[in-house]
């Protein structure tokens, strides 16, 4: 039991000191201890003294436990305080993720700029480090340097984080290219309903890639006597299967021609750096992608994934529900104009600045304020369709918004089994939200928001969907075991105080 401990103490420990962007070293000679010393710490094999921890957490300026079981996080959120001043999106989630996977295709030295400092992230980087992958933060913990090794250790595969993360299924398409035979744990993420990998499966077996789901596991074999003979068409167009598919045909030593692709903002990050790989892709942003691919990749790379279309939703949320003033500062508008167009025949209240040119080069940015706003509802339904559509992931927060607009509105997500359900949990603060079958709600506003002591839905968008919420809503409201949220958030509690509110982490005492 005592070891157990340890264990999960050395867990928090790395998680913080992660957090706060410190190697081992850093936090070593902020102690005056060695590195092996925090190393032994952090892997639970060496006994540690309660002023031994506070010192850690004085360090790290992070409480690493409170009395008692150190259990999951949890936010505090005094409600009906309007936000104010600008913020800086951060770099994509989704890009940061899929161009992590992608620096498997290469044998050089990979930077990847700004990169997201979320729990996904950090799972993706566990998965890397037990196989082998060499990977530190630079640059006072902002940007990632990514060293492969010659072999890759698969069979060492760290499962359990991989089972954490859906990200982990597009290892398929580069690994492929390293080994005949491999295998990787079923993928986790978010609790989404049933996601069928079958769309995977299809848009893989033209390169040989031959794959059987049993026992908690995805085994792949590899024939390199098949390559593809005809035009991929994806059954499905999906972001990851189009990632894939790019991944499998990027170091596929011929052209590939991938149609039905998505176009959406993450894989046209990916696209940019497969470029500076010197992979050369035309389409980009269309539905038909041709992929000039090399038989091996060598190169010192440095590349800067650009900002969040979800995250610049989210806070654009944060504004309407909380009827506050805000400036949004590099948003990338072209993944956000359906959004906008719709906001704005909603009666939205914005202006957006000129536009100029993301970090990459390619990404077209706005600096967008938004002002307090008398909505009304929409007057057709909010579904999502694919890029150039309204986002898949920006749906939920139009449930918030929708619940602040005057009159009906109708959300379909058509894409997810569940996802609409967990809206419903806004009905806990005050909103009218009519589950009419498992992928409709009908919204009714304007809501006299409520504060409420209640779970976080294990889904990401619907998650922070709930946090806005209890930002609108007068009085005190708890959010327990918030980990999903920071899986794909970066400090997002401690940058909406920066703006006005009041959020404060803890832990059960």
């Amino acid at each position: 039991m005592a070891d157990d401990y340890l264990v999960r103490i050395g867990r928090l420990i790395r998680d913080a000191r992660q957090h706060r962007g410190w190697t081992q070293l850093q936090l070593a000679d902020a102690l005056a201890t060695s590195q092996s010393a925090v190393n032994r710490i952090e892997r639970g094999n060496q006994n540690i003294s309660l002023e031994m921890i506070a010192r850690i957490g004085e360090a790290l300026d992070s409480e690493i436990v409170s009395l008692g079981y150190a259990g999951p996080m949890h936010l505090r959120v005094v409600g009906g305080r309007r936000l104010s001043g600008s913020i800086d999106v951060k770099t994509s989630k989704n890009a940061c993720v899929a161009l992590l996977c992608a620096s498997l295709l290469n044998a050089g030295r990979t930077i990847l700029r700004k990169v997201a400092r979320i729990e996904e992230v950090y799972r993706i980087l566990e998965v890397l480090a037990s196989i082998g992958v060499r990977a530190r933060w630079i640059n006072e913990g902002s940007d990632l340097e990514i060293v492969p090794p010659a072999r890759l250790e698969l069979e060492a595969m760290d499962t359990e984080a991989a089972r954490r993360t859906r990200s982990v299924i597009m290892f398929l398409g580069p690994l492929m290219h390293r080994t005949e035979q491999f295998q990787i744990p079923y993928a986790g993420g978010c609790d989404l309903g049933t996601r069928t990998v079958q769309p995977h499966m299809s848009a893989l077996r033209p390169f040989g890639l031959d794959i059987t789901a049993t026992g908690g596991f995805y085994h792949a074999r590899v024939d390199r006597g098949v390559s593809p003979s005809r035009p991929i068409v994806l059954t499905e167009r999906g972001d990851t299967v189009t990632e894939n598919a790019l991944l499998a045909a990027a170091r596929h030593d011929g052209v590939t021609v991938i149609r039905n692709a998505s176009s959406n903002y993450m894989v046209q990050d990916l696209c940019f750096f497969l470029e500076q790989l010197g992979v050369r892709v035309e389409g980009v942003g269309t539905t038909t992608l041709t992929v000039h691919g090399l038989a091996s990749i060598e190169r010192d790379v440095d590349y800067s994934p650009s900002e969040d279309p979800v995250e610049a939703m989210s806070l654009l949320a944060a504004a309407v529900v909380t009827s506050s003033e805000l400036t949004i500062c590099r948003v990338p508008v072209e993944f956000l104009e359906i959004e906008l167009a719709v906001l704005e025949e909603m009666g939205l209240d914005c202006d957006r600045g000129r536009e100029y040119a993301a970090a990459n080069g390619r990404t077209r940015l706005v600096d967008l304020t938004v002002r307090p706003s008398k909505l009304v509802s929409p007057i057709d339904k909010i579904h999502p369709m694919p890029f150039p559509g309204l986002n898949i992931d920006n749906v939920p927060f139009f449930a918030a918004i929708a619940a602040s607009a005057q009159g009906s509105t109708l959300i379909h997500d058509w894409v997810y089994d569940n996802r609409a359900i967990y809206l419903t949990e806004l009905t806990r603060l005050g909103a009218s939200v009519k589950l009419l079958d498992p992928h409709r709600v009908l919204v009714e506003g304007p809501t006299r928001w409520r504060s409420a002591e209640m779970m976080c839905p294990p889904a990401l968008r619907p998650a922070v969907v709930v946090l806005l919420a209890m930002m609108a809503a007068e009085g005190t409201s708890v959010l327990r075991n918030v980990y999903v949220i920071n899986r794909g958030y970066e400090d997002l509690a401690e940058r909406l105080n920066a703006l006005g509110a009041r959020i404060e982490t803890f832990r059960d005492i």
